[in-house]
């Protein structure tokens, strides 16, 4: 598929897109915190997608802020509950930054908690985040699943199929899935499309196994792609080939 120039906006392949984000999607490398440049080159894609008529949901991480697995070793007097709780503080905090950046693109948003914090932000409920998205906005949706001892793939899987989502968009820094780590292994080849079986069989590190095997059971597509590459959220949603894509067969 050719590419058009940014004049000639691309057509979107999927009507629902779930959009899963690191908290390190927020910050920069090396350094704690929320970078205000990169929240906002996020937008600045998700502003076009959006305006290409899909419809975006986003879940948001919060690394960039505070990891539960910091509290996990020596002597911590934070239990590992705690712990996931303070994490799932950190997302709403990503949340709210990328909602006010959306916003001043002129993008609708609505930000979703399953932490209920009313003053801040809604309660995430699935009938409403799904109007939502009907009503063209971006819906934001922070606090994981509300729980600890889960990840945010997990929470992103079960969002997506909440949702109805038609992709589930992992966005990370390495450009799709490796038969081995391509940071030790310098012939490591890269996966164009693989199926849920096969990643299963090979246990290629996709996401945790509970996110996993859910968007297996419901043939949700999973996309591994860069999401700091030129334009990469936008040729996602336009089906152009990137990374790799996980499907049922």
């Amino acid at each position: 598929m050719s590419e058009s120039s940014p004049a000639e906006p691309w057509k979107p392949a999927y009507k629902r897109i779930l959009l899963k984000l690191s908290g390190e999607a927020f910050g920069q490398a090396g350094k704690v915190g929320i970078s205000l440049d990169e929240t906002l080159k996020l937008s600045e894609q998700l502003r076009r997608v959006a305006r290409m008529g899909t419809q975006v949901a986003v879940v948001v991480g919060g690394g960039n802020l505070l990891r539960g697995a910091q509290f996990s070793a020596g002597l911590s007097t934070v239990k590992q509950a705690t712990a996931d709780a303070m994490g799932m503080l950190a997302t709403v905090m990503n949340g709210l930054a990328l909602q006010d950046s959306l916003e001043s693109l002129d993008i609708e948003t609505r930000l979703m908690s399953a932490v209920p914090m009313d003053t801040v932000c809604e309660p995430y409920i699935r009938r409403r985040a799904v109007r939502h998205l009907e009503n063209g906005r971006v819906v934001i949706l922070a606090g994981g699943t509300g729980n600890p001892f889960v990840t945010t793939d997990t929470a992103a899987a079960l969002r997506g199929r909440e949702i109805g989502a038609d992709l589930l968009m992992k966005a990370t820094k390495v450009d799709g899935v490796y038969d081995s780590d391509p940071d030790k292994n310098p012939h490591a080849e890269r996966y164009d499309r693989l199926t849920f079986q096969k990643a299963l069989h090979d246990r290629l590190k996709v996401m945790d196994v509970s996110a996993f095997d859910m968007c297996s059971e419901a043939k949700l597509p999973v996309l591994v792609f860069n999401y700091r590459a030129d334009r990469a959220i936008e040729r996602a949603v336009a089906g152009h080939p990137i990374g790799t894509l996980i499907t049922a067969d």
